[in-house]
């Protein structure tokens, strides 16, 4: 197989991934399909990408854990110095998949290149490693296979591409890990903004935690759900929280570069305060 032929199948592959993500059944079963998936169904793909990990930078790498902001306006930023218009949904993982794929099949161009390793490194290694974990976990038929493939050709385009030499702009940015003496409102926000705890809390992680705790789980929004744990038993919440985080540090850690390496060290930092908020109860 030439090198030419190497580079289009991998472009085609990362440009499937991209189209799962983001085109709603049916008309992603023959995507699925072509990558060796399981189809997911509607309802599958509603409660993964919609429902419980919507694939969006801005709610990981946005210190307000949401969609829009700042962490939208950073995605959208970089399509405009690239002189394009930003696309519909720019900072969701499928579209930001299938541009870094388009800009690929350009890259015999420096110009291209420099453009799609910008991508890549800024707007796409940043927070899909974590997403990818958390949605996995949501154990979804047909998405959970699809993360881990999607998890595996970033590795590959990790080692392939330049190192970037510096953090990515949004994690330079990052707010400052909480602290013991942080307010309640202020914790609960961080606990749902995982650039700002380290980690990702979906509602499947939400009421796993509930059960091993031994309180009830309340639907609505995460930070909603999260305080009615916390008022329920505070201590043993808290002591979770820590336990969630910590095993968030170790999985950072285990990765190979800097950028992971500071969700890591930010995951650690957040397990370090829970325990001491856990052990003043």
């Amino acid at each position: 197989m030439t090198t030419s032929t190497e580079a289009g199948v991998r472009v085609e592959l990362i440009r499937a991934l991209g189209a799962a993500a983001h085109t709603p059944p049916p008309e992603s079963h023959r995507v699925f399909e072509a990558l060796g998936l399981p189809p997911a169904t509607g309802a599958a793909h509603t409660q993964a990408f919609v429902l419980s990990a919507p694939p969006h930078a801005a709610i990981h790498l946005g210190p307000e854990g949401k969609l829009g902001g700042a962490g939208l306006d950073r995605v959208e930023g970089f399509w405009r110095a690239a002189g394009q218009a930003p696309p519909t949904d720019a900072d969701h993982l499928g579209v930001l998949l299938m541009c870094y794929a388009e800009f690929g099949e350009r890259a015999d161009s420096p110009g291209y290149r420099r453009v799609a390793e910008t991508l890549f490194h800024e707007h796409i290694w940043p927070w899909a490693p974590g997403y990818l974990r958390a949605v996995s976990e949501v154990n979804v038929a047909g998405v959970t296979d699809w993360a881990h493939l999607t998890m595996a050709v970033l590795d590959d385009e990790y080692r392939r591409l330049s190192p970037l030499g510096r953090l990515p702009l949004a994690l330079r940015e990052a707010p400052a890990a909480i602290e013991v003496d942080c307010d309640f409102d202020d914790m609960l926000d961080a606990m749902v903004s995982p650039v700002r705890s380290g980690f990702v809390l979906t509602h499947h992680s939400l009421s796993t935690g509930a059960a091993s705790v031994g309180v009830g789980y309340r639907r609505g929004e995460r930070r909603f759900a999260l305080k009615a744990m916390l008022n329920q038993d505070k201590t043993a919440t808290l002591r979770w929280l820590a336990a969630h985080a910590a095993d968030w540090a170790q999985w950072h850690a285990g990765r190979p570069d800097a950028t992971t390496h500071w969700w890591a060290a930010r995951a650690h930092d957040t397990a370090r305060v829970l325990t001491g908020m856990g052990a003043d109860r």
